[in-house]
């Protein structure tokens, strides 16, 4: 299997480390947001938004990270990471999309706030970040703060998001997280001491450590 992504963006990480908790790893191509060869013409025919990531299953292509996970749990040999009961099934799917809808943007804001986006815009593709809003970075934070006392309350009964296992909800929030603490925002993780316990439980798998720390690499 291919993808077409990159190893220091958040969404690709999502889909490289559900291949690492299988066991597998596919042929990564690199597709560089920040040299503009996500809007190329041989990757939008790949993927007509011109995003990373993309999944090639042997001239199956499937793009958008969320589905691409779900495709792998079930297309893959191993430890599924869907959880069988139907109750902590839903808890995944819930707190999957609580990353999407109330997490994944707002760190976005607050890491372009932050130094990464002089990096982004001397970069090739420096004309599609434009800068941000100067409330921007205080917004984000705010709204940060609320979705993880949220979260901090659920995990103060329960080891995973989805329960009593890892599950592919980790998968999804494992890279933002990443790149709060990159950012130097880790403390509104840490200051939380479930969400806290939670993330060194599994911010130490083998499985993100090989997966993640390609961010401290690049740094």
């Amino acid at each position: 299997m291919k993808v077409y992504g990159s190893a220091i963006s958040s969404v690709t990480q999502k889909v490289l480390m559900v291949f690492a908790e299988k066991g597998q790893e596919p042929e990564l191509v690199e597709v560089d947001p920040l040299k503009g060869e996500d809007k190329a013409p041989e990757h939008l025919a790949r993927q007509p938004f011109g995003e990373i990531p993309v999944l090639d299953d042997d001239g199956f292509v499937l793009y958008e990270s969320r589905a691409i996970i779900r495709y792998l749990d079930q297309r893959l040999p191993g430890p599924s990471l869907t959880p069988a009961d139907l109750r902590a099934r839903g808890l995944m799917e819930q707190w999957i999309s609580v990353e999407q809808c109330e997490v994944s943007g707002p760190v976005w804001e607050i890491v372009r706030a932050g130094p990464v986006y002089d990096i982004l815009r001397a970069s090739d593709a420096g004309g599609l970040y434009p800068p941000p809003p100067q409330d921007a970075g205080a917004a984000a934070r705010a709204h940060l703060e609320r979705a993880f006392d949220i979260v901090d309350t659920a995990l103060a009964t329960q080891e995973f998001l989805a329960g009593a296992e890892f599950s592919l909800a980790e998968c999804t929030w494992l890279p933002y997280l990443n790149y709060l603490f990159a950012s130097r925002h880790g403390h509104l993780v840490t200051d939380r001491p479930n969400l806290a316990a939670w993330w060194q439980r599994v911010s130490t798998r083998p499985t993100w450590q090989r997966v993640g720390r390609v961010l401290e690499r690049a740094n």
